[in-house]
């Protein structure tokens, strides 16, 4: 965050993102993602740990990881543009940076660039008290051409 800077109000509430992540992203929702904290173009998302989400060798998996990502980076899209559902992934690019423990996943996700079609944003994934990030992800959503239209 910019020091200095009052944080933009987001177009949507923290416990609307979560509803949506409940009812509409099953990947995250099922298992009780916490909305820590949101202002237009950022999130503090935490994502509660689940022994379903260990692989072998006692690491949480990828594709967790990768859909704690894309939920971000869809709800820091919704902070700025409101709840259009139909906003879509386009591109997801996901680096490993180490391995995390098992236990709460904390992704901090902003948004790079905002155009009327695409939205550009990155997030960063912590193992729950760690300061090194264990992934970082940059991903691009469509935006749909009446996104101002749909509620």
């Amino acid at each position: 965050m910019v020091v200095g800077r009052s944080p933009t109000p987001s177009l949507i509430s923290a416990s609307e993102l979560e509803r949506i992540a409940r009812e509409e992203v099953q990947s995250v929702g099922r298992y009780g993602v916490k909305v820590e904290a949101v202002e237009a173009g950022r999130l503090r998302v935490r994502l509660p740990f689940d022994p379903t989400s260990i692989r072998p060798g006692g690491t949480i998996s990828g594709p967790t990881m990768m859909g704690l990502a894309d939920y971000t980076i869809y709800a820091v899209v919704m902070s700025l543009i409101g709840p259009v559902k139909l906003a879509v992934t386009t591109n997801l690019n996901c680096n490993f940076l180490r391995k995390p423990k098992p236990g709460d996943l904390i992704a901090e996700g902003s948004m790079l660039k905002l155009g009327k079609r695409l939205a550009v944003g990155e997030v960063s994934i912590f193992s729950d008290g760690e300061d090194e990030p264990v992934a970082h992800v940059v991903a691009t959503y469509s935006i749909p051409p009446d996104a101002g239209e749909v509620a």
